[in-house]
């Protein structure tokens, strides 16, 4: 009796002490490391709040009483968040860190983020709007990189897919690429005025290229100054490209290429007046250094404004120089860069920083300006006989 109740009982007990099955122990470790995910979640959208809040201050101009930030105080700084995301990438070398070592890396790294944006805000007392948008970009970057990696770090925890721990790294990277582009920020107003026009000036040369890939039709053995004004339109300084005879712009008569060859001339005189303006202004850094006026920051302001109105006004004359030319706008863009140009001569006279190449280079505009518009003028002129001897032979 005793051995059959005992037979009995042994598959009982056996099943008793049967281990959970795989599928089961998966599951709760699934439901643990979402339940730690979902912490760390709530714990890096605390720490991006406050982050935004912050970085909200950058879009406000600090009060002139606020002590100024030196930019090399930034630069030390983003080195220092630079740390911070190699830190949080060594943390994925290896297995999967724990969730208190994420949060601590967290911790320290919107700490560290923070300071970065307060002193970032302290380096933008005097700026005026164009250093501002230059530093705003570049802390921009800072903090856009950073979010991607602390998002992509929490959310790799507890997945099974090696190729997003992988990726990790390669975010670590971009924060330094950021933090290493600090250096390259324009730390004063000069500077990055300076950067400005510099930037209008790659865009006019572009614009010099296209025209000087205008050729006229033919060259017409009468007319002498076909092959001239081609050979003018060649000889001003300038990178040329190599252009098929099919382009746009190869049907020029020889009084079209004669103006084209005067825009020519004016365009490559105004690159030299703004190669003369920001040496002008770059010889300012001292009296920047030393004025803590507004009014200096904005006469430099107002001296890039200006530039900008005459890098439109060359985008005009190249739109006018393809066939039908379009005279008038091209006098009415040629009064305006003359316009600009004695204002922005005016400003740097009252700035003091005026010097000899840079009154030599206005003047020299204000001359080919003035064959431009003779030019202009005399082409006008051909225009309207072929009009009077159409009315002439009808009366």
């Amino acid at each position: 009796m005793f051995a059959l109740a005992g037979s009995v009982a042994s598959p009982v007990l056996h099943q008793l002490r049967k281990p959970k099955p795989p599928e089961a122990e998966i599951s709760k470790v699934r439901k643990m490391s979402r339940a730690k995910r979902e912490k760390l979640n709530q714990t890096l959208n605390s720490h991006l709040s406050n982050i935004h809040e912050t970085f909200q201050i950058l879009d406000q101009t600090p009060p002139a009483s606020l002590d100024k930030v030196g930019w090399d105080e930034v630069i030390k700084m983003g080195e220092q968040v630079h740390k911070q995301a190699t830190i949080v990438g060594m943390l994925w070398t290896g297995e999967t860190p724990e969730v208190a070592a994420l949060e601590e890396s967290m911790a320290a790294y919107f700490n560290m983020l923070q300071g970065f944006l307060l002193l970032s805000h302290g380096s933008k007392v005097g700026a005026g709007p164009t250093l501002s948008s230059s530093i705003h970009a570049s802390v921009k970057l800072v903090v856009d990189a950073s979010f991607r990696l602390l998002k992509e770090s929490v959310s790799s925890y507890g997945s099974r897919n090696r190729d997003q721990k992988l990726t990790i790294p390669q975010l670590a990277g971009a924060v330094w690429n950021a933090c290493s582009a600090l250096k390259k920020t324009p730390a004063t107003n000069i500077t990055a005025i300076g950067r400005s026009m510099t930037q209008i000036a790659v865009s006019m040369k572009d614009v010099l290229r296209e025209m000087k890939e205008l050729k006229p039709t033919s060259s017409d053995p009468t007319d002498p100054t076909s092959d001239e004004a081609s050979n003018k339109a060649e000889s001003i300084p300038e990178n040329n490209d190599n252009s098929s005879d099919g382009d746009l712009g190869h049907d020029l008569s020889s009084e079209e290429m004669k103006i084209a060859v005067s825009v020519i001339s004016v365009v490559t005189e105004i690159l030299a007046v703004i190669k003369e303006l920001i040496r002008c202004i770059t010889g300012l850094i001292k009296q920047e250094d030393a004025n803590k006026s507004s009014n200096f920051v904005d006469s430099l302001e107002h001296l890039l404004k200006l530039c900008q109105g005459v890098g439109v006004q060359v985008d005009e004359l190249g739109a006018c120089l393809y066939p039908p030319q379009e005279i008038p706008a091209m006098k009415a863009a040629s009064e305006k860069i003359s316009v600009s140009i004695d204002e922005i001569q005016a400003v740097i006279e009252n700035l003091g920083g005026t010097t000899e190449a840079f009154v030599l280079a206005c003047n020299v505009l204000r001359s080919s300006l003035g064959q431009l518009n003779s030019a202009a003028g005399d082409s006008s002129v051909a225009d309207l006989a072929p009009e009077m001897q159409k009315l002439a032979v009808t009366t």
